[in-house]
């Protein structure tokens, strides 16, 4: 179905126009609805109300309430299954994460430009420590794709060559000799970085959704497997703690073992996406997520503060703009750590 916005409707009242606008966001953001879902569900609401001739709030209810309602009931559990915490697949994941590297080369080449002129030199040395970051940022990117899909061992497998790219471009960089091979305009470095970002959302996000998807064992079900799987999302997917979810697979083990001798665990449970998705549901789902973000906002915190106090004890960088971008992202990931943390305090004051 094609998008119509809210707008687009043409909402009757100014009341059902803020009413629908909830909605949208609520199904968008809260409810990790599916493409076209929440135009479809206002595009109803609008005739609904249409045909009733009352305030959209008398007919149809709260908007948190109703987008709530209308996504556990029409929303399938086979697309609930295969989405993170972030509401996204792996093939989203992956061209989000590579399309802001290209937007944060963009900015970077941008700055430089303002910083150091227009002009930007390449030696041996520097081609080899750029290459050796892009490398590291790609597989960290994929890295943090393959624990949201629950393929733990990918992950640990993409850190330590995320690890190695860092090492084996820093040796490199400094066994190459510095000189100037030329120089390329800033301008173009930028447009580089852009065409990367327009590319990563090209990529196909099915195919690369398969790429993370395990394949079904040769010799038929395979419970090791299977629950090995189980942990995976719960941990990966769902943001569980890792006790938590041993004891899940703890518990589906003993059930098997308690089950007549040919029934496997997939026979038994079903699917393991849909599985793992029923257990994690519930009123702690959102403290996991929550907490999740704060992981995330501390690694950013520690991750910017490290770079101000190097550039801060630099007498020749200290004033620089790279400087002043450091502050202020170390002072926004700061801030956002504190928001999730305010919020996971009332999470769990109120659970």
């Amino acid at each position: 179905m094609a998008k119509t916005g809210t707008a687009e409707l043409g909402w009757a009242r100014e009341e059902d126009q803020e009413w629908a606008d909830a909605v949208l966001v609520r199904l968008v953001l809260d409810e990790d609805a599916p493409s076209g879902f929440a135009d479809e569900i206002l595009a109803e609401a609008h005739q609904l109300v249409d045909e009733a001739g009352r305030p959209a709030l008398e007919v149809l209810g709260e908007p948190v309430a109703y987008a709530r309602t209308v996504a556990a009931e029409r929303v399938s559990e086979q697309y609930r299954a295969g989405i993170d915490t972030r509401g996204m697949r792996p093939g989203e994941r992956i061209s989000a994460s590579v399309g802001t590297l290209g937007f944060i080369g963009f900015s970077v080449f941008g700055l430089h430009w303002i910083q150091d002129g227009l002009w930007a030199e390449v030696s041996w040395s520097s081609i080899a420590g750029f290459t050796g970051v892009v490398v590291a940022a790609v597989l960290l990117c994929v890295a943090l794709v393959a624990r949201s899909a629950g393929r733990l061992r990918g992950m640990w497998a993409l850190l330590a060559g995320t690890v190695a790219a860092v090492a084996g471009g820093a040796a490199v960089a400094t066994s190459l000799p510095d000189e100037q091979l030329f120089r390329v305009p800033a301008p173009v470095l930028m447009l580089v970085g852009a065409a990367w970002a327009v590319g990563a959302f090209m990529l196909p996000d099915a195919t690369i959704d398969r790429w993370f998807t395990p394949a079904r064992p040769a010799g038929g079900p395979d419970d090791g497997r299977w629950l090995a799987q189980l942990e995976g999302l719960l941990r990966g997917r769902h943001a569980m703690k890792a006790a938590e979810a041993r004891g899940h697979v703890r518990e589906a083990r003993q059930h098997l073992a308690a089950a007549p001798q040919d029934g496997h665990a997939e026979d038994v449970f079903g699917d393991v996406e849909i599985y793992a998705l029923r257990l994690s549901e519930g009123p702690r789902r959102q403290q996991r997520v929550t907490r999740q973000e704060l992981y995330g906002a501390l690694a950013a915190c520690l991750f910017f503060a490290i770079l101000t106090v190097d550039h801060l004890l630099d007498p020749q960088e200290r004033m620089s703009g790279w400087t002043a971008c450091f502050v202020g992202a170390l002072g926004c990931s700061a801030w956002t750590a504190f928001k999730e943390w305010r919020t996971l305090r009332k999470l769990r004051d109120t659970a």
